[in-house]
């Protein structure tokens, strides 16, 4: 009989949750819960089931467990990463990488120096309508992308956010929706050399988050600019993608899995379903984690990759802050 695998979930949240959850569905993996709250946590178990428990990252890391899976508020990535990477285990970091730049190349030194696996968990790319968006730029149905697009709008995460850590952190929402500079990097294999961003917080909501809205631009090398909007306002929310070529452009709506391709020249408008199933996301992307822990693939997204939405991310926080363009160092 094959001895399942130790896979601890670090943080009972919204995500963390939904990790737990989907990760004791497997035969091949013993489900453990690190989460201080015991609100949060009992609410986890209702949906979970009957698993191991720790209140103490640092007394459930004396057990030595093969994986590691981190789902607990941005400025605790660096230090629980870099932690469990040093005992011994594999980890799945959820994105961001970090809140910090330095603290990203701390994870990186420490995947490094110990040889562990890290893969941070930028799971829009097991989404069906963002792989259907990057084989179509892929495939060279727009011939030379020129301009990218991402616009989203969410009231709803602040919603499901246990911890409300948005509104203690300034510039959360830059960070946790580095889903889009990553997905730019992913789908173009290039990062942007300088980022502009105006920012701010307004409106009269019980939750917020300072900013609660932000417009960057990204310009590149190439003849590419890119621009990526985000609020913690709109509700119902909103997630779009929109890629503009010299031979045609796509529009992908994450929220319907719709996508449209509409060529130069041409009236007709391909249109394409593409239906997401969300619990499917994070199922591909655990199976790519324990691939990679089993030498079977590199990490979806290694640490080098994660640094490079982590810059971004850092770029676009100290433009807001200086109100000048800022250079992207990765």
């Amino acid at each position: 009989m094959e001895v399942k695998k130790r896979f601890v979930v670090v943080g009972a949240g919204s995500i963390g949750k939904r990790h737990a959850r989907l990760l004791n569905e497997r035969d091949d993996i013993d489900v453990e819960i690190v989460e201080p709250n015991p609100g949060a946590l009992e609410t986890a178990l209702e949906e979970v089931g009957d698993v191991r428990t720790y209140s103490s990252f640092d007394e459930m890391l004396k057990t030595k467990p093969e994986m590691v899976l981190i789902a607990t508020p941005h400025t605790l990535h660096c230090e629980q990463t870099v932690a469990a990477l040093e005992s011994g285990a594999d980890v799945l970091c959820e994105k961001p990488m970090s809140d910090s730049l330095d603290d990203a190349k701390k994870m990186k030194a420490a995947a490094d120096r110990t040889g562990k696996v890290l893969d941070i968990g930028f799971s829009q790319h097991f989404n069906p309508p963002m792989k259907r968006l990057k084989q179509i730029i892929d495939d060279g149905t727009l011939g030379k992308v020129m301009h990218l697009h991402a616009r989203i709008g969410t009231y709803y995460t602040l919603m499901c956010s246990k911890s409300r850590y948005q509104a203690e952190h300034e510039g959360a929402l830059i960070f946790d929706y580095a889903h889009q500079p990553d997905s730019f990097f992913w789908m173009l294999g290039v990062a942007p050399k300088r980022v502009y961003a105006a920012a701010m917080q307004a409106g009269n909501l019980k939750l917020s988050a300072n900013p609660n809205i932000v417009s960057m631009i990204c310009e590149y090398e190439a003849p590419l600019i890119a621009t990526i909007h985000l609020n913690y306002v709109q509700y119902p929310q909103r997630a779009e993608y929109e890629a503009v070529g010299d031979k045609a452009s796509v529009i992908a709506d994450l929220c319907n899995g719709k996508i449209r391709i509409y060529k130069i020249g041409s009236d007709e408008i391909i249109e394409e379903q593409v239906s997401p199933e969300r619990d499917n996301l994070y199922r591909a992307e655990h199976q790519a984690f324990t691939d990679a822990v089993d030498g079977k693939r590199e990490p979806e997204t290694s640490a080098a990759a994660g640094i490079v939405s982590t810059a971004i991310c850092q770029a676009v926080l100290d433009s807001w802050k200086s109100g000048q363009p800022v250079d992207v160092r990765v």
